[in-house]
């Protein structure tokens, strides 16, 4: 069994790429805040990462070159943004309030950061576990 087959780890990475997605997205709807007629788009958590992992329908990697290592890790997953308006809407039909948004972004970081802790100590335990011990 090797880290990658761990439950925990699996479900802390998949938490992460959902983070990294919906930053993509809260970055977007940022990117296009003058934008007439933009509705602001967000993606819903889903609730069992594992899952949605596995069914994500995803994305593969590319070797773009010979030398490159292929990927071991298979399709990376892929996550449905949906129109999700913000609280006002301008005349010109933008839906996007930037401090909302900001809040998204900070939120989204907040929990990669405890995600990434999460996962450097999980790591660390397992360091620890298989450690030889001292002769002592």
């Amino acid at each position: 069994m090797g880290f990658a087959d761990i439950p925990l780890l699996n479900q802390i990475k998949g938490r992460m790429t959902w983070l990294d997605a919906r930053q993509q997205v809260v970055a977007q709807n940022v990117a296009n805040a003058d934008t007439p007629g933009y509705v602001a788009r967000d993606i819903k958590a889903p609730t069992d990462f594992a899952r949605a992992l596995r069914e994500g329908g995803g994305l593969t990697m590319v070797r773009t070159s010979a030398a490159h290592l292929p990927s071991a890790n298979g399709p990376v997953a892929r996550f449905k943004s949906d129109k999700t308006p913000d609280s006002e809407t301008t005349l010109d039909g933008n839906s996007v309030v930037v401090e909302e948004q900001m809040l998204k972004m900070a939120e989204s970081r907040m929990a990669y950061d405890a995600a990434i802790s999460m996962y450097t100590k999980s790591m660390d335990m397992i360091r620890l576990a298989t450690r030889k011990p001292s002769a002592g």
